[in-house]
This record gives structure tokens, sequence and C-alpha cells, in this order.
């Protein structure tokens, strides 16, 4: 996605995962849970922490930190889950993203949206839209429907999601 494109979502909802900052553009998010009791479902990638059951619907929880590589932490009364809208296949998924705490719900101009980092070749970044220049810090921006491949998400359709819970 180009900065272009990141310059018309001004607004973006942040959050952390250890010390770091980051943002998912505020359409995209539905709303913001405390943790809950998660279901496991079996034979699932270690970051899939499995489903929770969102006024009557299946939604699949994922914990950012083990997708994006970072050390486990304990839940504590900021943890949260963060309700977000994805586009998988051409088709809308309501996907849980699991976070230390949120933080709040800021406006960036487009001046203060830097294109993402290209960190070396084996290094893919494309589920970065950009960085975010904020109170003498960056928030790295989330695409979230790149964050996650195809492949990540092949058996997380809410219809695999329920089959797996209810047998």
């Amino acid at each position: 996605m180009a900065v272009t494109e990141v310059a018309a979502a001004h607004q973006y909802l942040t959050f952390r995962l250890d010390e770091e900052v980051f943002a998912l553009e505020i359409g995209r998010v539905r709303e913001v849970m405390d943790f809950t009791t998660v279901t496991r479902v079996p034979q699932c990638p270690d970051y899939m922490r499995g489903v929770i059951n969102l006024r009557g619907n299946v939604v699949p929880v994922i914990d950012l930190r083990c997708k994006f590589g970072m050390a486990d932490a304990e839940k504590t009364v900021n943890t949260c889950i963060i309700i977000v809208e994805m586009q998988l296949g051409g088709e809308s998924l309501v996907l849980g993203a699991m976070a230390d705490s949120v933080q709040e719900v800021i406006d960036l101009q487009p001046e203060e949206v830097e294109p993402a980092p290209r960190i070396g070749t084996r290094l893919d970044t494309d589920f970065i839209t950009g960085m975010g220049k904020h109170s003498d810090g960056f928030i790295i921006i989330l695409d979230i429907d790149r964050c996650f491949s195809d492949i990540d998400l092949a058996g997380l359709s809410p219809e695999s999601a329920e089959m797996a819970v209810n047998g």
C-alpha cells in the first residue's frame, strides 16, 4: 500500500505489544474488548490462540506477539482483544487480535506518515503500511490484511472454526 493511500485514512487505534506501539486504521476496528477465555482449536499454528464467542459468532483470536516473534507476556488487566475486520480471498473475516494494551485513537496527517522501511531482502515488511511520527517516537502502522497470508488463515473461516469447536 502506498503512502498516498495511507494518507486517506487519518485516524488510527494505537496499541502496545511489549515496548512497541502499533496502529490499525480505525475503520477496520469493530471494537475492543477485555481479554476473555479463548477456546483452543487443535492443530492450529502457535499464534492462533483459538476462538471466542462474540455475541453468538465464532471469532478466531490471533496472538500478534507470537506472530511477530516476540516473547510471550503474562496476561494483565490491560490485555485486550481488538476485534478487526479484514479481507481474505475477497471475503470479509472478523478476527480478534490480542494486544498488551490499547492506547488511544490518534489523528495522523499525511506528512506524519513515512513509507514502510525496507530492511534487507529476507525480512518481509509488506504487512507494515507505514511509520507514523507521533510524540517524539514512531508508531508502526499495520495493514491487517497483509499481517497474515492466505496460507496462515486458510483454516480460519468462521465455518471451519465453528466446526472445530462444535465437532
